[in-house]
């Protein structure tokens, strides 16, 4: 099975773009396993910055096409032309998709470097996958090993200690703007129930803010303010709401956003300033926001151009943790590729040793001679499969997994068939816990 990933961020392309193309994003992965066979498992990572694709295929000859199949499913369900799509994604296949799930699962390709709600995300991505049955096995191996690598580098650098996220960077920017600092006199507006919206409830609160109140297009904002505090908005209520608040937050992604002419006639007699922060991909916040008088809007971009550069100490320690964890991946990897060729020697020896004992038995009968014949043959074909066996494992580890397959067909001629791609059970990855949208 062969490992590949489609990657959009904004270190390419820009955020609308990456926007656009995350449009449906939750029904990829289902249409693309059930369209073409040349994807076995597929998980989609789509952030405020970053839209990706991991997926598994057959055979190395199958990631074209696999590729092929996942681009016409964005296609169909962004509404862009494939041509858009497909120069929009890069592809990467081999180590390089390891390296870089990692990577981003770290923080290290965030546009606020060792931001932590990337890791989380990435771990959200995996259990929505699970739970929608287009994890396969060898995917969930691999986001398992970016979780427990963005763990390893939260623990052992720097970059874990600052505590960096795009929310906190994003407040941080607020209280430069502001013309009182004191976040424990504002009255705040958040736009959405998913992770970001808790994010920004927590640090709001470390902040000393306690005026929250929250809004779900969805109908979620009861539930949401009932483990997290906050009062839970509706249609009628959003609008005083906003018409009094010093700072609104989007967070949510919907469909439905906040026009600027609306948001006008809204403060009109608004005495204070508003300061619109606008961290959802899809934009909660009409961009003509920012024109209105007394209204201030920070984007993403903003996020990203303020965002603090990290020690070069702490990322080249995240760097290397990042490296080594990829590699050992990789040679893991490359072991288990052997597990069939091995399991296809054992099974055609051990079938050469049963021909024989039924022999032998046909002549002698179940006596005690014909155990103890059966028992040397048995012990010496164990001692003979384990140089083999060992050295099936050395060869895997140096990437000539290959070259052991081929010997096995050439001496033996035996056929090694790899397993059929497997979905990934619960039992594989038992954290139950779901995200919401807004």
């Amino acid at each position: 099975m062969v490992l590949f990933s489609l990657v959009a961020t904004h270190a390419d392309i820009d955020l609308e773009t990456v926007a656009q193309l995350s449009n449906g994003a939750s029904g990829v992965a289902t249409s693309a396993l059930s369209g073409s066979p040349a994807v076995t498992g597929a998980v989609v990572l789509a952030t405020c910055n970053r839209y990706e694709i991991y997926g598994e295929a057959p055979h190395a000859d199958d990631v074209e096409a696999a590729r092929a199949a996942l681009v016409s499913q964005i296609s169909e369900l962004s509404g862009l032309n494939e041509q858009l799509v497909s120069r929009s994604f890069g592809t990467r296949t081999g180590p390089e998709v390891s390296q870089h799930l990692f990577a981003v699962s770290a923080g290290l390709d965030s546009a606020v470097v060792g931001e932590r709600e990337i890791a989380g995300q990435v771990r959200r991505a995996l259990i929505t996958a699970q739970h929608e049955g287009t994890a396969s096995s060898g995917l969930v191996r691999l986001f398992q090993a970016a979780s427990k690598t963005a763990k390893d580098v939260g623990a052992q650098t720097a970059l874990g200690s600052r505590g960096l996220s795009i929310v906190s960077v994003a407040l941080d920017l607020a209280t430069d703007l502001s013309e009182n600092a004191d976040w424990t006199t504002k009255k705040v507006v958040v736009f959405g129930t998913g992770a970001y919206a808790g994010a920004t409830m927590a640090l709001l609160r470390e902040r000393g803010c306690t005026d929250i109140s929250v809004f779900s297009s969805s109908g979620r904002a009861e539930g949401f303010v009932a483990t997290r505090g906050g009062t839970a908005l509706d249609s009628e209520s959003l609008r005083p709401a906003v018409a009094a608040a010093d700072v609104m937050i989007g967070c949510s992604g919907s469909d439905t956003r906040v026009e600027a002419d609306e948001l006008a006639e809204v403060r009109a007699e608004s005495p204070q300033p508003l300061i619109a922060i606008d961290l959802a991909l899809t934009h909660d916040f009409d961009p003509e926001v920012g024109e209105l008088d007394g209204v201030e809007l920070l984007t993403l971009e903003s996020v990203r151009l303020a965002a603090p550069q990290e020690q070069a100490e702490s990322l080249a320690q995240a760097s290397d943790i990042v490296n080594g964890a990829a590699r050992a991946f990789e040679q893991e990897r490359e072991v288990r590729s052997v597990d069939s060729a091995i399991v296809a020697l054992r099974r055609h020896t051990m079938s050469v040793l049963d021909a024989e004992m039924e022999k032998v038995r046909a002549r002698h009968g179940c006596t005690a001679a014909a155990e103890e014949v059966e028992f040397a043959l048995r012990r010496m074909v164990k001692q003979l499969l384990h140089v083999p066996t060992v050295r099936a494992r050395e060869l895997a580890s140096n990437g000539q997994q290959d070259d052991y397959v081929a010997a096995l067909e050439t001496l033996y001629g035996i056929t090694v068939e790899q397993p059929a791609a497997t979905p990934a059970t619960q039992a594989e990855c038992p954290v139950d816990q779901r995200f919401e949208s807004a």
